[in-house]
């Protein structure tokens, strides 16, 4: 089932997170803290209630290593044993506020128009209000005692969890997905449990933990005015008030009390940290092959053969609920070769890409039987900045419109390769005269809404050239912009290929693009590449229909104004619709009954050639019937 699986999967980055130096140091920290406060009252709880009157205000010594209090009771027993008190405390208002600020903060998505803006308002007010204020009011309303304080310090974490909540929830709740599900009739409450709450676990959590430890000294400081707890009980609070008389006497009778808040209160932030990382897309990746989705090992040579730059087996990238949006592509990119990913939107060109550079947004799961760039598994060493360039679709959403561009290109060289502010900059300038940008001193100084849309593609590409890239990933690098800047672009990027000798693997809806920049083509659909071929074979000796079809949808110089172009039927499948067939069979007009229940494999066909395919253009039907001719041979030709 999904949610098994989701599960699982959190269980793996939890267990991952903790092996972590941070995960490590928070696990330690909640073990001891836990086995002081389960042991501490039963191995000193005596020693810490026994009164001693020949042992009164006494400073630290063998027997008592904190001293004694004005009874004569051993002060750092009595710190252990308070351990208990307040945690439960603590926790307990923890648990009233972060309960307070879900139910307040996800109302105002799920309520009427009317309530939920009663609700906002009324924690936009509560938010307003100062906070020390805020709990001092409450405070005295409840009255003095331990169960007051709960009260009060747990009320007074509910307007901030809330105003955070509702700010998510408001984001989440506009999305299509949640559209769709309200239009389905999918309950209020499944839709908090199902739709809402996971998609803002993460900030959620990391705040709810790191505000607990704001909670532990709130707690502290009530008992330590007197409004917390009360006598005969004692928590952290209560002993620092007892001691805070004799700090020039006995500092460390004093300080230990405090000291115990201030390193709850960091391992509840190192604790929330774990989670959040657990939770979310910071957790360290480790590779796990998909559920009944082993590599096939014959896939998956031992070493790369030469002249292989970039080798993947078995990519596959899944998102949750196991639906797959890369399903286990295979692919060698040579040094030096250009190669183009095509097919329509959502074929999964651009998550192949970003599973190779590791950019794959969360919560998607990247997961390879080989995954190799220059001999490195990149699973375990990522080479994005270094050795893999990356140009992006949208200059200005690659590029931050508050800083410089140069400064911007500098940081590349200062964080990938360590070079000084000085030398990153130099080195800007240099890259930037490189990609053919005019006065590159005066221009490094500019912000990017200062360059038009050429210049800030060439800006991204000369930010790619700030290392030494042996690969350069372009995703639909001339989309936006107008016909001669995009054959400048293409220029551009045919001369850094010969200058630097690096590969290319440009992803184009464009097929006239590819076929005039590339070496070697790769069509995708539905998650797989279905024909691997020469770009000299793509207008007129493509074997797959898809390929053949995406041709001649695409008219020429030499198109007669009149022909028909060809038309694909249907739409592509989604991620998680995974028939047993041929992806394409539904589309496809050389499908047969053998292409609806089984799917072919990628295979030989020809020299340099690969399909995936039951009946390629150019075989025999089923039946034995002579091959159809291609959909647009006559469009193309």
């Amino acid at each position: 089932m999904p949610h098994h699986d989701h599960d699982s999967s959190l269980r793996h980055r939890l267990g991952r997170t903790l092996r972590t130096p941070i995960g490590i140091t928070a696990l330690t920290a909640c073990l001891l803290v836990a086995l002081v406060a389960v042991l501490g009252p039963v191995l000193l709880g005596d020693r810490a209630a026994r009164i001693d009157t020949d042992a009164i205000n006494q400073g630290s010594s063998a027997a008592h290593l904190l001293g004694t209090d004005q009874l004569g009771r051993d002060i750092a027993a009595r710190v252990v044993v308070a351990t208990r008190l307040t945690l439960r405390l603590t926790l307990l208002a923890a648990v009233i506020g972060v309960g307070g600020g879900l139910l307040l903060g996800v109302a105002p998505a799920v309520v009427g128009r009317r309530l939920g803006r009663l609700i906002t308002a009324t924690v936009g007010v509560l938010v307003a209000f100062p906070g020390l204020l805020f709990l001092l009011f409450l405070a005295t309303i409840f009255g003095v005692g331990s169960t007051g304080a709960v009260l009060a310090v747990g009320l007074a974490m509910v307007p901030p969890m809330a105003r955070l909540v509702q700010n998510l929830t408001a984001s989440v709740a506009g999305s299509d997905y949640v559209a769709a599900a309200r239009i389905l009739g999918v309950g209020r409450f499944k839709m908090v449990v199902r739709h809402l709450l996971p998609n803002i676990a993460e900030p959620s959590v990391l705040f709810a933990t790191q505000a607990t430890g704001g909670i532990l000294v709130a707690f502290s400081g009530l008992s330590f005015l007197g409004l917390g707890v009360q006598p005969p009980q004692y928590d952290w609070g209560r002993l620092l008030n007892e001691q805070l008389n004799r700090i020039f006497v006995n500092p460390a009778a004093a300080l230990a009390p405090g000291a115990a808040v201030v390193l709850t209160g960091l391992m509840f932030g190192l604790a929330g940290e774990v989670l959040a990382q657990a939770g979310g897309r910071r957790a360290p990746q480790a590779p796990e092959p998909a559920r009944g989705q082993q590599p096939n090992p014959s896939e998956e040579p031992a070493t790369d053969g030469d002249g292989v730059l970039v080798r993947a087996c078995d990519l596959r990238v899944t998102f949750p609920g196991g639906r797959q949006a890369v399903r286990g592509i295979s692919l060698d990119i040579a040094r030096g070769e250009a190669v183009g990913l095509v097919g329509e939107s959502g074929s999964g060109k651009s998550l192949s890409a970003l599973a190779l550079a590791d950019l794959v947004p969360h919560p998607g799961r990247v997961t390879a039987g080989t995954l190799r760039f220059d001999g490195h598994d990149l699973r375990d060493d990522p080479r994005l900045g270094t050795e893999l360039a990356m140009v992006f679709q949208d200059p200005m959403a690659s590029l931050n419109p508050a800083l410089r561009v140069g400064r911007q290109l500098a940081e590349v060289a200062e964080v990938h390769l360590g070079a000084s502010r000085a030398q990153g900059a130099a080195r800007a300038v240099d890259r930037l005269r490189a990609v053919r940008i005019p006065a590159p001193e005066r221009r490094a100084r500019q912000r990017p809404h200062e360059y038009s849309g050429g210049m800030r593609q060439r800006a991204v590409i000369a930010m790619g050239l700030m290392g030494e890239p042996k690969l350069i990933i372009a995703d639909e690098p001339t989309t936006a912009l107008d016909v001669a800047v995009q054959e400048q672009v293409l220029d551009l990027l045919a001369e850094v290929r010969e200058d630097s000798g690096a590969a290319l693997l440009l992803i184009s809806h464009d097929l006239a693009v590819v076929a005039q920049v590339c070496d070697r083509v790769l069509v995708m659909y539905a998650g797989r590449i279905v024909e691997d071929l020469p770009v000299t074979a793509l207008l007129g000796g493509a074997a797959h229909p898809y390929t053949r079809a995406l041709v001649g949808a695409v008219p020429t110089m030499t198109t007669d104004p009149g022909t028909e172009l060809a038309t694909i039927p249907g739409r592509p499948p989604e991620p998680g619709e995974t028939g047993g067939g041929c992806p394409f069979a539904p589309r496809c007009e050389r499908a047969r009954e053998r292409c609806h229940r089984t799917a072919p494999e990628l295979s030989d066909f020809g020299p340099d050639r690969q399909v995936a395919c039951w009946f390629p253009v150019g075989t025999a039907a089923a039946g034995g019937s002579v091959a159809a001719t291609s959909y647009a041979a006559e469009a193309t030709s």
